[in-house]
């Protein structure tokens, strides 16, 4: 049902949606709102619509305050779109995707492959009309996210209106480019050796513009252990993630709970396998996949953490799927991290759940801040009674890249 509900055109979504909300409301698919409550209470996390809860230092909490209102703001979730599960599904089917044109560039690596860079140049900027000196939003996707994902063209749209450009990355990635793989290396969370590349490759082109990185859901996880690792020589002057899964462990046990297998789970770990399907004009990467990994075994996965067990670690020479979970989550790294990062989080989110959410080591660090809501979903935070257009997420992202970009000496006071 899920693979028909995003195959829906316009008529149909809505049909869709409200087949979902009766299922959702006759108790078919509880909520089970009380499964997080509990754990929102200890956490101080706050239930109430009205107060978001921010996790962080007292000056960066000053510093959002002032120049990223939005994180005081009360976050209302659309009425009839309640729980996380049904957010996540729902912005999936109906959430608007704002034009943008893109200047695609390939750029090699060290090993022979190829990494895609979807520009928007923004050539037009009022604000900066020097190329050279135009802030750089680097937009790092999620599974099996592209260039036309509703939150990457939100994203796009929210920084070309402040005047900045805005690459979009797509590493060899299976789901993510129909190009043809050079090498067998694929997307892996805790491996950012393409992510260096890509800032240096930015960064040779413009040295003179800041780099701010942008990362969703998986990419949110790269893009945190790429700050961890490189430290002051990250090449960014700061980060954003949005629905980030902090502990891959956690993230896999919650996305395997019966309800999200059938919703999330199974579908995208199709996607994932489908990238091999010989009848589509991937079966080019098998031939280039299959010098590192069992291919007819990797397609009976039935689950993420299957896929990555027969897949994802084997390549990337781990010796359990465990280990590279472990390596890949970036929840005990943020230490690490020296710019200034913003978090935001929903305790509702069957991708990332909120028992993994690293407060205590958060409220340590003058650096990281980590926004949390009670309500949201995965990369959805609807607001309205009809939501289509920005959301809270939305203002959230335009605000603090805003912020970062026009007031770079007091981020340089709080970086780590």
């Amino acid at each position: 049902y899920l693979t028909l509900f995003f195959s829906c055109h316009v008529y149909s979504k809505a049909i869709s949606v409200l087949v979902v909300l009766v299922v959702f409301y006759c108790g078919h698919f509880p909520l089970m709102r009380s499964d997080y409550t509990d754990i929102l209470a200890q956490c101080r996390i706050s239930t109430r619509i009205s107060e978001p809860t921010l996790v962080c230092s007292k000056a960066f909490s000053a510093f959002l305050h002032k120049h990223c209102p939005v994180v005081a703001e009360r976050f209302s979730p659309t009425p009839w779109c309640w729980g996380g599960r049904l957010q996540t599904l729902v912005c999936a089917l109906l959430k608007s995707r704002p034009p943008a044109t893109y200047r695609n560039e390939l750029i090699r690596t060290a090993d022979g492959g190829q990494i895609s860079l979807d520009w928007v140049d923004n050539e037009a900027s009022a604000t900066y009309p020097e190329s050279c000196t135009r802030p750089t939003v680097l937009i790092l996707p999620g599974l099996t996210g592209n260039s036309q994902q509703s939150y990457v063209l939100h994203a796009i749209s929210q920084a070309t209106r402040r005047g900045y450009r805005s690459p979009k990355a797509a590493w060899n990635a299976l789901a993510l480019s129909f190009r043809l793989l050079q090498t067998p290396v694929t997307y892996c969370a805790a491996n950012t050796s393409d992510l260096g590349r890509v800032v240096q490759h930015v960064k040779g082109l413009y040295p003179y513009a800041p780099v701010l990185g942008a990362g969703v859901s998986l990419g949110g996880m790269l893009l945190l252990n790429y700050l961890a690792r490189k430290g002051t020589e990250s090449g960014m002057v700061a980060g954003l993630t949005i629905s980030v899964p902090w502990n891959a462990h956690k993230s896999s046990d919650s996305m395997e709970e019966p309800l999200n297998w059938l919703l999330f789970n199974k579908y995208l770990t199709r996607g994932l396998c489908r990238a091999f399907d010989n009848k589509s004009v991937s079966y080019r990467h098998r031939k280039v996949l299959e010098k590192v990994a069992d291919i007819d075994y990797v397609l009976k996965a039935q689950t993420i953490r299957e896929f990555d067990e027969r897949f994802t670690a084997v390549q990337f020479g781990y010796r359990t799927c465990t280990d590279y979970y472990h390596d890949a989550s970036p929840d005990k790294k943020l230490p690490s991290t020296t710019v200034p990062i913003l978090c935001l989080n929903a305790a509702d989110d069957p991708f990332s759940p909120q028992n993994a959410f690293p407060l205590t080591i958060v409220q340590d660090l003058p650096n990281v801040a980590l926004l949390l809501t009670a309500h949201g979903g995965h990369i959805a935070f609807l607001q309205g009674l009809f939501p289509r257009g920005e959301s809270y997420m939305e203002r959230l992202f335009g605000q603090f890249v805003q912020a970062v970009f026009e007031h770079p000496a007091f981020l340089t006071s709080i970086a780590h």
